[in-house]
């Protein structure tokens, strides 16, 4: 419970204090509020990366998502897939490990970027709701 909330608190704080570009975003996808939110690895405390075994690297982005009930706001637990294509056409697949405590359930992958790369991303949640949506990334030091 202890890491979760660490994980928590971490997200919250890059929502918070980073620039929009990383800051959390939603899409409500039929009867589902999708919170998401994009960033990289480096903005995580090391403690917090290392608990989840999250690389922390200028080239290396974290993709965090949850889904919640549109109406009650309750958490969600279903399936999560998805990919990352860079402006190449290079393809990765994102495989995501759960993270739940008490009262959330978070969704969490990596991905790899160079500079200055628009990447798109394809969400599919459940068996019936898909995410898209395309984000800039930039090496930092």
């Amino acid at each position: 419970m202890l890491k979760s909330t660490l994980f928590a608190l971490s997200v919250a704080f890059v929502a918070v204090f980073s620039s929009a570009t990383y800051a959390e975003q939603k899409q409500t996808l039929g009867n589902w509020d999708v919170h998401y939110s994009a960033f990289t690895s480096t903005f995580l405390a090391p403690k917090v990366a290392a608990t989840y075994g999250i690389t922390r690297s200028a080239s290396k982005g974290v993709l965090n998502i949850s889904v919640l009930d549109k109406n009650t706001q309750a958490p969600q637990e279903l399936e999560v897939t998805g990919q990352v294509v860079n402006p190449l056409g290079q393809v990765q697949s994102l495989e995501f490990q759960k993270i739940t405590e008490a009262e959330a359930v978070y969704y969490i992958t990596q991905f790899d970027y160079t500079n200055a790369e628009t990447l798109r991303f394809t969400i599919n949640i459940g068996d019936e709701q898909t995410l898209k949506f395309n984000q800039e990334f930039w090496l930092n030091d």
